[in-house]
C-alpha cells in the first residue's frame, strides 16, 4: 500500500500573538448633513427682510425679483404680500411713500401704485383661508384679493398707522372748515309789503293782519 503524505508542519506560534479576526462591513450609503436653508437674496436688504415676513409666496417671486426695478431713488419697502388684482396675481408692496402692485407675467404686465397721502383709508376683510385689501383714494375704491391673513392685515394695519400718523404731524396741513352760510334775516319793509299783499287778497284777516304787523314793528 502506498503511505498517505504528511501534513505539513505547523510554525510554531508565539505565545504574545493574539489571532484578530476582522469582520467585514456592509457599504452604507454617505450621510449628508443637512443645515439651514439659504435665504434667497433680492439684491437689497428692506426687500430681503419683506419678503422673508411675506409668508405666501407662490407664484409671486418673480415679481419680488422685479419689484427693485419700480422703486423710487431712496425707497424703501417695508410689507410684501401676494394677491389678485385686475384679474392677475402679482404682489403688494408698502414702501414709505405708497403702496405698489406688481404683476410681471409672460404676455402682460401691471403697475399701479397709491400714494400714501393720496389714500383716504384701507379696509380689511377676511374669509376662512383669505382675505381682501379695499384701498379708498380720491372717491375710488381698488380691491386686491386673495391676500394671505396674517400678513394682508398686518400690512393694512401698517398703512392705518402710516394714514394717521401722516394727518397727525404737525407741519400737516390742517383741515379747511367748511363755511356755513349766514342767514340773514329777512327784510321787515319788505315783509309788511308781502303780509298787505295777502291782506288784500283776502288770504289774511283784518285781525291776523293787524297782529303781525304788530309783531314786525315791536322787532324795528
Amino acid at each position: 500500500a502506498t503511505p498517505e503524505p504528511e501534513p505539513p508542519p505547523v510554525p510554531p506560534q508565539s505565545p504574545d500573538l493574539v489571532p484578530v479576526v476582522v469582520t467585514p462591513v456592509a457599504n452604507k450609503p454617505d450621510v449628508k448633513v443637512s443645515g439651514p436653508t439659504p435665504v434667497q437674496s433680492y439684491g437689497r436688504a428692506d426687500v430681503d427682510q419683506a419678503a422673508e415676513r411675506m409668508g405666501w409666496k407662490l407664484g409671486s417671486k418673480r415679481e419680488v425679483k422685479k419689484l427693485v426695478e419700480h422703486l423710487w431713488d431712496g425707497e424703501t419697502v417695508e410689507r410684501l404680500v401676494s394677491g389678485t388684482y385686475g384679474g392677475g396675481t402679482g404682489i403688494l408692496a408698502l414702501t414709505d411713500r405708497r403702496l405698489i402692485f406688481l404683476r410681471d407675467g409672460w404676455t402682460s404686465k401691471t403697475v399701479e401704485d397709491f400714494p400714501l397721502d393720496k389714500i383716504s383709508s384701507v379696509q380689511w376683510s377676511s374669509g376662512m383661508l383669505m382675505g381682501s385689501i379695499m384701498i379708498f383714494v380720491s372717491g375710488n375704491k381698488s380691491a386686491v384679493t386673495n391676500v394671505q391673513k396674517d400678513s394682508g392685515k398686518a400690512l393694512t394695519d401698517d398703512v392705518r398707522g402710516r394714514i394717521s400718523g401722516a394727518r397727525s404731524r404737525p407741519d400737516a396741513a390742517p383741515a379747511q372748515p367748511v363755511a356755513q352760510p349766514v342767514e340773514q334775516a329777512p327784510d321787515p319793509m319788505a315783509v309788511l309789503e308781502r303780509l298787505a299783499q295777502l291782506h288784500s287778497a283776502g288770504i289774511l284777516s283784518d285781525d291776523e293782519f293787524a297782529t303781525k304787523k304788530a309783531e314786525i314793528l315791536k322787532r324795528l
